[in-house]
């Protein structure tokens, strides 16, 4: 770097290089050396969730990261490629969670306004998802490699529209579960209570759970 030229770039406002935005609430913002010259061998991501809202599953094949927690809470999962074993790291505020260079990963809030830094140690962080994964492997090589029905499996994956969804769920798909949700309330409101061996029991749906799903800080959803 010649730093008597006078290209020379000492700041950059991140939030305006924008990576992906979900909704005003769930958004990252990056910073690259093609944004900042000057950087040596560091990026960022700045990552902004609300509760249940999920960094999807990827890796960065060209970097470690160390995920910083500025405010709220979430938890990062990630496999160990050694031996296959699946660690679930729950951080808050000024806690730090390192993932080694091209490990398969992801993050969850655990309640909103929850604010990640993700620092790599390469002037451009890179990263394959899960969503591109399952989008642009042809179905008939999935459905074929792990005995899957291709019509189930293309249907299944319809609603990703080929489209790297980098912070799920999607809106559409939150919206949905809620409105399955409040139907059932609605529903279940109306029907009488059944009784089996004197004990009053709730009538079975599939969306109704007794106890929210929760393990060791990790979000279900």
């Amino acid at each position: 770097m010649d730093y008597t030229k006078s290209n020379v770039q000492y700041f950059f406002d991140i939030n305006k290089n924008r990576l992906k935005t979900r909704n005003a609430q769930n958004y990252i913002n990056e910073l690259g050396r093609n944004n900042l010259n000057t950087l040596g061998d560091v990026s960022l991501l700045d990552i902004y969730l609300s509760k249940g809202r999920v960094v999807e599953p990827h890796y960065h094949q060209n970097a470690a990261e160390l995920v910083y927690c500025i405010s709220g809470s979430a938890v990062v999962s990630l496999i160990n490629p050694f031996n296959n074993t699946l660690t679930n790291i729950p951080i808050k505020p000024g806690q730090v969670a390192n993932i080694p260079q091209g490990w398969w990963h992801w993050e969850i809030a655990n309640e909103d306004k929850t604010h990640l830094l993700a620092i790599f140690d390469a002037p451009y962080p890179q990263y394959i998802f899960g969503s591109d994964i399952l989008t642009k492997t042809p179905i008939e090589v999935l459905a074929h490699t792990y005995c899957l029905n291709p019509e189930q499996l293309k249907k299944t994956l319809a609603p990703l529209k080929n489209q790297t969804i980098v912070i799920g769920p999607t809106d559409e798909c939150v919206s949905q579960t809620e409105q399955r949700k409040q139907t059932y309330i609605n529903t279940s409101n109306s029907q009488p209570l059944h009784y089996q061996n004197n004990q009053s029991y709730m009538p079975q749906n599939r969306y109704y759970s007794p106890q929210p799903r929760y393990n060791q800080g990790y979000y279900y959803g």
